[in-house]
């Protein structure tokens, strides 16, 4: 059976929810990743940044579209030893400023994604995959990046029926 990694960067703290501010201890994407790890058999990784940014929503997203417009790589408290041992990589983030935040490509950029199958999944409140699914593609070379699954952050908790039908459309169920 191929083996799977769950690699996915996600936010606690003060977040947007459908036009208002909410403080909460389990970001979004982390919520919808326990859904995944309750599905199939996965392996973890959570992307984190070594100088993560502001528990403060509003702040946090300056922080993103600096980091976003200088291209920034930001530095990751750890990361695997290798990917080799994958076949599927489900790869989940929220949408920051229509891609993934800078922390996942600096992920993607320190490994060899050739011959795998990423699967992306996008957390957000409405803007969808943006260009994330293109910028994988090109960051990637050589993967096969299916066609990725957009879940409403503030219905995380609530998305285990799409999440399902999702894997299984990809063989992963």
């Amino acid at each position: 059976m191929a083996k799977i990694l769950t690699a996915f960067f996600s936010r606690a703290d003060e977040n947007y929810f459908g036009g208002s501010m909410r403080y909460v201890k389990v970001g979004n994407t982390e919520i919808v990743c326990g859904i995944i790890k309750d599905l199939i058999n996965t392996d973890s990784f959570k992307i984190e940044m070594k100088e993560p940014y502001s528990p403060a929503y509003k702040t946090c997203i300056e922080e993103a579209r600096k980091d976003l417009k200088e291209k920034a790589r930001p530095q990751l408290v750890s990361m695997p030893e290798s990917i080799d041992g994958y076949d599927t990589i489900v790869l989940a983030y929220p949408n920051y400023w229509g891609t993934m935040p800078m922390a996942v490509f600096t992920f993607l950029e320190a490994f060899d994604f050739s011959k795998k199958t990423i699967l992306p999944l996008c957390t957000n409140e409405g803007s969808g995959m943006g260009g994330s699914e293109r910028d994988i593609r090109q960051t990637c070379p050589g993967a096969d990046v299916k066609k990725g699954l957009s879940v409403t952050g503030s219905q995380a908790a609530n998305s285990k029926d799409s999440v399902q039908k999702w894997l299984r459309a990809n063989g992963l169920l």
